[in-house]
């Protein structure tokens, strides 16, 4: 599975938080400023043609409906985020938030927890 842009990313997020729909419902969940209905369309046909999303002819238009869950790619993202940039090591990756203040004590408490009690 392949990174996407920045433009593919936003778009996948539309499309999963509306499930399946049609370029103009994904075009109202976006935030301003929204991207031109031409634009999203043809990120929409590559996202398809990456096998992201697939496609149903309604009528004249089409509907879209994602094929990679979004759990499933946030994992392979991270997974290749932290060999990326800290050679596999997860506690380098929280040391460096740390270290950066962006994440608290009682955030590191909370993370504590779910690594003792992991959900069954």
């Amino acid at each position: 599975m392949e990174k996407l842009s920045k433009q593919e990313e936003e778009a996948m997020q539309a499309v999963w938080q509306c499930g399946a729909g049609f370029i103009k419902d994904f075009l109202d969940l976006m935030e301003e400023p929204k991207p031109p209905y031409t634009t999203l369309a043809s990120t929409i046909k590559n996202l398809e043609r990456k096998d992201f999303i697939k496609s149903e002819k309604m009528g004249n238009s089409f509907r879209y409906a994602p094929v990679i869950l979004e759990e499933e790619y946030k994992k392979k993202f991270m997974s290749g985020f932290v060999s990326d940039y800290f050679q596999n090591s997860y506690k380098d990756l929280v040391t460096f938030f740390a270290n950066e203040r962006k994440i608290s004590a009682n955030e590191l408490k909370e993370i504590i927890k779910l690594i003792e009690n992991p959900k069954s």
